[in-house]
């Protein structure tokens, strides 16, 4: 599969500093709440909450933690969250997509226009980029990890992976939405190491970026996105964007 390596997001997250940490196991809560309140704490039923539930655990995110945030969440009453997605350009025409969980609208909207105003963007009309995405599973296993490529692959196909890349340092394996979490087990049960396995919206095609200015806008851009308290997840079409 030719575009943007989900690996490289996988290891900037890892990368992040302590404080920045505590920042994505808090959205994931704040995502696994919204899930436990809209279908309940059991993950066998509900399966948005199995989906975040395991996008916490390949964040590094504590199962106590996991457990406290559903059963607090069980309890709840009060607190209301919205779930709303922006569509706009970066600089030089980038396609983004923001995905947010918010009490107050108009707050969560003011702050993300501006921030693209700000960054040499701006903020479109629903459906104006997401024609160019489609979700797929993307699952992450290291290479030094894996003594036999070929058993990999045979063994993730056969389980219902549509797709299979080497890239670098690691192998990524592509499904279908609904079958990200059998794949994941039967790997899992062929005794394979799960380095990430996540739901993502993956671009038909990447735009690389050659101007100074634009990549630096539009990695401002992407910090301040990423470092709102409202927004859970950035997709874009930057093809360079670990420059």
């Amino acid at each position: 599969m030719s575009g943007h390596s989900k690996w490289n997001n996988i290891k900037h997250k890892k990368e992040k500093t302590d404080a920045q940490k505590a920042k994505v196991f808090t959205k994931i809560g704040k995502e696994i709440t919204i899930a436990v309140k809209a279908g309940g704490g059991d993950p066998t039923v509900n399966a948005k909450l199995r989906d975040l539930i395991a996008k916490a655990k390949s964040n590094n995110v504590p199962n106590d933690n996991i457990e406290r945030t559903i059963k607090k969440a069980l309890g709840e009453t009060n607190t209301t969250y919205e779930e709303i997605v922006y569509e706009g350009y970066g600089p030089a025409g980038i396609a983004v997509i923001v995905e947010a969980s918010t009490d107050n609208r108009n707050r969560t909207a003011g702050d993300v226009r501006s921030y693209f105003s700000k960054f040499k963007g701006n903020l479109g009309q629903t459906g104006c980029v997401s024609y160019l995405f489609t979700e797929q599973g993307v699952i992450i296993i290291l290479k030094e990890n894996v003594s036999d490529e070929d058993a990999l692959m045979e063994t993730a196909l056969e389980a219902g992976a549509s797709d299979f890349s080497s890239d670098g340092d690691v192998f990524e394996i592509y499904t279908e939405p609904d079958d990200l979490y059998a794949v994941n087990d039967a790997l899992v049960a062929a005794g394979y190491e799960i380095e990430s396995c996540e739901k993502d919206k993956i671009a038909s095609n990447y735009v690389t970026l050659d101007n100074a200015e634009d990549i630096k806008y539009m990695n401002l851009l992407l910090e301040n996105l990423e470092d709102h308290d409202d927004v859970m997840n950035v997709y874009h079409n930057w093809e360079n964007c670990d420059d």
